[in-house]
């Protein structure tokens, strides 16, 4: 028997690699105690997907465990040690606005958890793959230093700059920046998991998020940029825009999209590698174009209002360049675009709604 073990399993990349993986024939072992709730209220719940892949996945194993929990922690890998072949650690506390308020939670699920799980891998599965679902906050404010152009929806980066044509690469600093309290608790986790592949060697790769999104999505205010926007929409809810007047630039990957690469990776691990992945310009939109896309696919306004506070680190142009991931692995390619990702969001949140 081969095992993925899940944290965040029912959460937007952790449900989405669940399905996938138990589709690739290996058996799921799921860790998530459903703190989204705790973090956004019941907009970011996510038990209707617990139950969901319960329903779906025969034999799924579901954990309702805090991953900055050792002694359990540790259990459920002594539990099945010899079997797992793959760690996948989607669990996190995502929103930067929210990591202000409470500084300990923060730094104690991104960083501590990590570290839970990185030793428990280097304990009980050393010969495991481990991939980490990092963030580009790691670079904290640094891309808004770049020189950009503001156009009539959107900032969009000078032309003759080096990131131009295919967005940010790893080559980034993530030093002297303001990365927000999130940031910086995700650098740790994001250091440790590089640090654990080549200090002792596990099969560790780390993937620095754009925008992660998709129809599993539970989006809140503070996470979850299109898949709330769209709730905004079907529910005709006001959608409120931090800041840079809506035009700031997001790249979007589909969870199935990142969830690929994480099988590329899986088959041919490169211990402590590193690698940017998002939407790229593949996939990648302002505030304003994705209002204006969503509510050409809705056929209904999007109530929204631009505040003029900005979110503290928060990025005005960011899109990754995924060529170093793409050079690696030369047979993974994207399979949505933003409007095929908009589409199955609005189709799955008008049946939840």
């Amino acid at each position: 028997m081969s095992i993925v073990l899940i944290t965040g399993s029912s959460g937007l990349i952790g449900s989405e690699a669940a399905k996938f993986f138990h589709a690739k024939g290996l058996e799921v072992v799921g860790i998530d105690n459903n703190m989204r709730r705790y973090f956004f209220g019941e907009d970011g719940s996510v038990e209707w997907n617990t139950q969901r892949l319960k329903n779906l996945l025969p034999g799924f194993a579901s954990y309702n465990t805090d991953i900055r929990d050792k002694e359990a922690i540790f259990k459920i890998f002594s539990k099945y040690k010899n079997s797992i072949k793959l760690v996948i650690h989607a669990a996190a506390q995502p929103s930067h606005d929210w990591a202000a308020k409470e500084p300990f939670t923060d730094f104690s699920v991104n960083a501590d958890g990590t570290l839970v799980l990185l030793e428990a891998t280097r304990q009980y599965a050393p010969d495991a793959t481990f991939i980490f679902t990092s963030t580009n906050k790691v670079y904290g404010d640094t891309p808004n230093f770049l020189p950009l152009i503001e156009q009539e929806k959107r900032w969009e980066l000078d032309p003759s700059h080096r990131f131009s044509e295919h967005g940010i690469d790893e080559t980034m600093s993530i030093d002297q920046s303001k990365h927000s309290l999130f940031g910086a608790s995700k650098v740790a986790a994001d250091v440790l998991t590089q640090e654990y592949g080549r200090y002792f060697g596990l099969r560790t790769g780390t993937f620095r998020g754009g925008c992660l999104t998709g129809p599993a999505h539970s989006g809140a205010e503070l996470h979850g940029f299109l898949a709330y926007l769209v709730k905004c929409a079907i529910t005709q809810r006001s959608y409120r825009v931090f800041g840079y007047k809506g035009k700031q630039v997001r790249d979007n990957i589909h969870s199935y999209d990142l969830v690929t690469a994480f099988w590329h990776f899986f088959q041919n691990p490169r211990p402590g590698a590193v690698y940017n992945m998002g939407g790229s310009r593949y996939s990648n939109c302002s505030i304003l174009e994705a209002v204006d896309t969503v509510e050409d696919l809705c056929g209904k306004r999007l109530p929204y209002q631009i505040v003029d506070d900005a979110r503290i680190g928060d990025h005005i142009w960011y899109i990754s360049d995924v060529r170093k991931f793409q050079q690696d692995f030369p047979d993974w390619k994207y399979e949505y675009d933003l409007r095929r990702i908009l589409r199955e969001i609005i189709e799955a949140t008008t049946e939840r709604a």
